[in-house]
């Protein structure tokens, strides 16, 4: 049965449907309250409007409520828009309803009073554009002529029943329209005198009784409100109003004026006094509900949605504890809820239907919160992002069964469980090798300015200490610990050099290990990581991730290195192992930099090391890196020709010993490194890399050979100040020169050893390490010859040249003044204390000497020889020999030096006692030897006594020799002095030199006899027969003689005396005596 269209509209507007045969059952809504329809169509946009402040409630909230709901009214009596209806039809007569129409096409006018009123034609505010554009957006030409048509026939036909309404009513109207205007001019001029009113014209009618004149209403508009002139002082004048005492000013208040506010000025203030009044009262009760149902109301939306309200902040306590599990956990939650309101969206606009309040509701408070999670997350991935990044000092574990789990392997794996774009792996391990170049290339130049800047302060003193380089190239000797003469000798020779010496080879090691130390430098990071790499690129170091990283889809992706990023890892180990490698060769081969602002200047920044300032490091910065003001470097060290110029490791005016003890300690070191790195099996793979660390340690060996051998040679001929004139302990005829001379070669040779073959290094560098080229070997063989020349030549010049200081006389060499008192003990007097010698005599100085050669010749060099050829693995075979030939010339040299003064003085007695005229005997029978022999004697008890004391090994060489040189003086003088010698002269002759040769007998040598033979060969040349014959008679009586002068000179000469040794009497001369017979 076909329904009306009044019936059907009114359906439609009931249901809020928009047709009668819907899909889904219509939202149903409680009925409201006159009041709120009232208020919904005045504010209509009002309840979707948080109220702003929450729960607090806003001040005169009931006045506001009665002023609002007061004036919604008004408007719905008197507003142009009073009449309007909810729903009209079409008034082209095409749809039944017009709300319905719209809400099929997707506009809710039911909810906004303006929006609705512009499509209704009894609206005021009708818009005929806008209503053509929606209503009938589909209609065609024809249908809008038609449409028009029917409009045209209704207006027609509202205009003819409108005219006979007029007509039929015409006089009512007109009575209506004066007592309309009649009571408002009343009310007007209400409380007015009648003497200042103003005239009001009376309607004006031709008929009895006083008819409406159309002319007269539509001709004084001065008459009606709206016009009407407020210049006349009324009862509703400002003046009236101020004074409410005077007579009429009740009516004055409520006249309808513009003073009187048109007849509200009297109730307002009551009004408001009762809006206060009930404010005051029911305010709070009001207000508490509101509050109450807004408190309700954010109850039930924090109890539905609970959880994502916490997520925000679950999320920001996590991060603060740094929780990972907790922040995985609220992120896989929060993409949960974005996806269900993504689908919740996408599912609306697949239908082609609108959200709900609810839904809507819903999906803006995922929104926000996924906003905030976001925001949060960002931030926290670029910090996991570059604490990846700076993540560089932990080894990481290699397989999964490792319970220590490392930093970045944690840190690699939230990242992989939250889901990024790059693969965090590569990511950490390309930063950690930008990190290790920036850190090796910094390490470097850092130790090369503070090793630069103590080596120019060392060359800046450019006075050495030769007391203190003395007791430095002692301390290599045991022997110096027994020094009785200071007991502070042994300590302050401990270190070997100076302190600042000592401490530039301390910093010099420290620098290098930090660099090339395998367990706690930057060679052991760089092992490591290249152990990381290839622990990732084989996919071990994989297995230690849990399996919820495994599992997670970012890892499928980024767990597996590219065939592109593993050459690369494998190009970065190559880098670094050639970063090392150039910094060590260039700084063991260049010379000292000289400027040092090109060291300390600030490197280009890398992702790792952000340059943190712009321009030129300031002082205050590098004062924070280096040990020293930028300010107030050393200046370079001025150039005087020394070695040690050419060599920025070495200190200026070290010693050897210190030298090459602590070198040998850092090319063992550079030894281990380049083993271990060689040891790398993507070097092992590149032919370049291991012939290049061959190379670096090649040359550094070469360099620091150079070094050495300088030093050594410098230091061998500055080893003479080490002797103090001290008695060995351990022989009494020795000095302590020759321990401390063989202490301080096997020293040397023992380091020599060591930085040659680099013997301590570790690791087994097999193929870094070779032996050393026959060149390097040379200069090692003929440095050490030279020092053993060096040193025996010093000490011939000690010998020769040492003699007692007068009063104020300097001390030009700087050492033998000062040992000589504060070391020997030797004072101005000459005493000898605690094993001292007087170092003034220049006989004891030759004597020791002598004794010191000595021993050096048949025990030390031979050792150090052998030494030399058992470390080295060759033969001195010709240096052996020239060495030999050099320590024989020394020894005559300075045996000449000693002995020469004293045969000069035994030749002269001799000469002199011979060719004296008192030598010819006066009897027939002399029984004393001349005085000239006990002169002679005398002189040698002398000589005996001086060499016994001070190099007794050396007493029957001195005396044999002053035997040999004094017969052949006898010899000399018994064949030129006298041409003829008689019997007693020929039995004088015989008793000097049988007493001189007895008494010397036990120093008696071959030449010695041979040259007594001669002496009584050239006596028997000078006599007679006769005399030689009575000679013989007279031997028995000279043999009594001679025994008798012995026994009397036993005590005069007994120091020539020995104990016997079974040996039979000697007589020199007796077959000589037989052969004349």
């Amino acid at each position: 049965m076909p329904v009306a269209a009044d019936r059907e509209r009114e359906l439609l507007n009931h249901y809020h449907i928009t047709t009668l045969y819907p899909d889904t059952w219509p939202h149903s809504a409680a009925d409201d309250s006159d009041d709120s329809d009232d208020f919904d169509d005045t504010e209509p946009h009002a309840s979707s409007q948080p109220p702003s402040g929450g729960l607090t409630r806003q001040p005169s909230k009931l006045s506001a409520r009665l002023t609002r709901h007061a004036s919604i009214r008004s408007a719905g009596s008197l507003g142009p828009d009073s009449v309007v209806q909810k729903d009209e039809p079409d008034p082209l007569g095409t749809a039944p309803s017009v709300a319905a129409e719209l809400r099929r096409r997707g506009l809710a006018v039911e909810d906004d009073l303006k929006l609705r009123n512009r499509f209704m034609l009894s609206s005021t505010s009708f818009s005929p554009a806008l209503y053509l554009s929606q209503v009938h957006q589909d209609a065609s030409t024809e249908e809008l002529l038609r449409g028009l048509e029917f409009l045209g026939r209704s207006i027609e036909q509202k205009s003819a029943s409108l005219k006979v309404l007029v007509e039929s009513n015409f006089e009512r109207f007109v009575k209506a329209k004066a007592t309309i205007d009649n009571v408002y001019t009343e009310m007007r001029t209400q409380g007015q005198d009648e003497s200042t009113a103003p005239l009001t014209p009376r309607p004006m009618s031709g008929r009895p009784g006083g008819g409406h004149s159309r002319q007269y209403s539509r001709s004084q508009p001065s008459t009606h409100f709206r016009t009407a002139s407020g210049n006349t002082t009324t009862a509703f004048s400002p003046a009236s109003v101020k004074n409410p005492g005077a007579p009429g000013s009740d009516k004055r208040q409520n006249a309808l004026t513009k003073e009187s506010e048109y007849g509200t000025l009297g109730i307002r203030t009551p009004l408001q006094d009762l809006t206060i009044k009930a404010e005051e009262v029911w305010g709070p009760t009001l207000g508490g509900r509101e509050k109450e149902e807004n408190v309700k109301s954010v109850l039930e939306a924090l109890e539905t949605h609970r959880e994502v309200f916490r997520l925000p902040a679950t999320l920001h306590e996590a991060i603060q504890r740094h929780d990972f599990d907790t922040v995985i956990t609220s992120w896989t939650a929060a993409q949960r809820y974005a996806d269900q309101a993504r689908s919740l969206a996408d599912g609306a606009k697949d239908n082609g239907i609108g959200l709900g309040d609810r839904d809507a509701r819903h999906i803006l408070l995922i929104a926000k919160m996924w906003a905030d999670v976001s925001v949060q997350m960002d931030g926290y991935k670029r910090e996991l992002w570059r604490r990846l990044k700076m993540n560089h000092g932990r080894k990481p574990a290699a397989v999964a069964d490792e319970t220590d789990k490392e930093e970045h392997l944690e840190l690699t794996g939230v990242l992989l469980q939250l889901g990024v774009d790059e693969n965090p792996i590569w990511e950490w391990l390309r930063g950690r090798h930008l990190y290790l170049k920036d850190k090796i290339v910094r390490s470097f130049e850092r130790a090369r300015v503070e090793i630069e800047v103590s080596r120019r302060r060392l060359a800046a003193n450019d006075k050495q200490d030769g007391r203190q380089l003395a007791q430095y190239l002692r301390s290599a000797s045991s022997n110096s610990s027994n020094v009785s003469a200071l007991g502070r000798a042994k300590d302050e020779t401990k270190e070997g050099d100076t302190p600042a010496v000592m401490h530039f080879w301390t910093l010099l090691h420290a620098s290098l290990t930090h660099l090339l130390s395998s367990s706690s430098g930057i060679l052991g990071e760089v092992l490591d990581f290249r152990s990381v790499t290839q622990s990732f690129i084989d996919g071990k170091a994989q297995k230690a991730f849990p399996p919820a990283v495994l599992n997670s889809p970012a890892a499928q992706e980024h767990l597996e290195l590219e065939p592109e990023e593993v050459q690369n890892l494998r190009s970065a180990a190559i880098e670094l192992m050639d970063l090392l490698r150039q910094g060590m060769l260039s700084f063991f081969a260049d010379p000292p930099v000289e400027d040092l602002s090109e060291l300390y200047s600030p490197l280009p920044p890398t992702p790792i090391t952000p340059d943190l300032v712009s321009g030129p490091a300031s002082p205050s910065q590098v004062r924070r890196v280096f040990s020293f003001d930028p300010t107030n470097a050393p200046p370079p060290s001025p150039k005087r020709g020394d070695s040690w110029e050419k060599f920025a490791f070495w200190p200026p005016r070290a010693n050897s010993l210190s030298g090459s003890h602590h070198l040998a300690r850092i090319l063992a070191l550079i030894g281990t490194a380049a083993s271990e790195l060689a040891g790398m099996p993507v070097v092992k793979q590149t032919r370049s890399g291991t012939e290049g660390l061959r190379t670096l340690v090649g040359a550094v060996r070469e360099r620091v050979v150079q070094a050495l051998c300088a030093s050594w040679t410098a230091d061998a001929e500055k080893f003479k100040y080490t002797e103090t004139w001290h008695r060995s302990p351990e022989r009494r005829d020795l000095t302590t020169m020759p321990a401390n001379f063989m202490a301080f070669e096997e020293s040397i040779l023992v380091n020599f050893q060591k930085v040659a073959y680099v013997s301590e290094a570790r690791g087994g560098g097999e193929q870094v390490i070779v032996s050393p080229p026959a060149k390097l070997l040379q200069a090692i063989r003929g440095t050490f010859v030279t020092s053993l020349y060096k040193i025996l030549s010093g000490m011939v010049e000690n010998a020769e040249k040492n003699r007692p200081r007068a009063a104020g006389e300097g001390d030009p060499d700087g050492v033998t003044v000062a040992t000589m008192k504060a070391l020997v003990g030797y004072e101005s007097d000459g005493a000898i204390i605690n094993g001292a010698v007087d170092a003034s005599n220049r006989n004891i100085r030759l004597l020791l000497t002598l004794s010191n050669l000595s021993h050096l010749r048949a025990d030390i060099i031979p050792h150090l020889i052998s030494t030399f050829e058992s470390s080295f693995s060759v033969k001195l075979t010709d240096e052996s020999k020239t060495i030999r030939d050099v320590l024989g010339q020394i020894d005559a040299r300075l045996f000449q030096s000693y002995i020469d003064p004293t045969i000069d003085s035994l030749t002269q007695l001799i000469a002199t006692g011979i060719s004296s005229p008192a030598w010819a005997p006066t009897t027939s029978r002399p029984d004393n030897a001349r005085p000239y022999v006990y002169e002679v004697l005398l002189t040698l008890v002398l000589v005996h006594t001086e060499v016994s004391t001070t190099a007794a090994s050396l007493t029957p060489q001195l005396l044999s020799y002053a035997l040999e040189s004094c017969s052949t003086a006898l010899l000399h003088q018994f064949a030129t002095t006298h041409s003829y010698y008689s019997l007693p002269a020929l039995m004088q002759a015989t008793l000097d030199v049988e007493f001189l040769a007895q008494t010397l007998n036990n120093f008696t040598t071959e030449k010695a006899g041979e040259l007594q033979s001669k002496i009584y060969l050239a006596l028997d040349e000078r006599t007679d027969d006769d005399a030689r014959k009575r000679l013989q008679g007279e031997l028995p009586e000279m043999r009594g003689v001679l025994k008798r002068l012995r026994e009397g000179t036993k005590g005069q000469f007994g120091c020539f005396r020995r104990e016997r040794r079974g040996r039979g009497d000697t007589r020199v001369g007796r077959e000589a005596g037989a052969s004349r017979g």
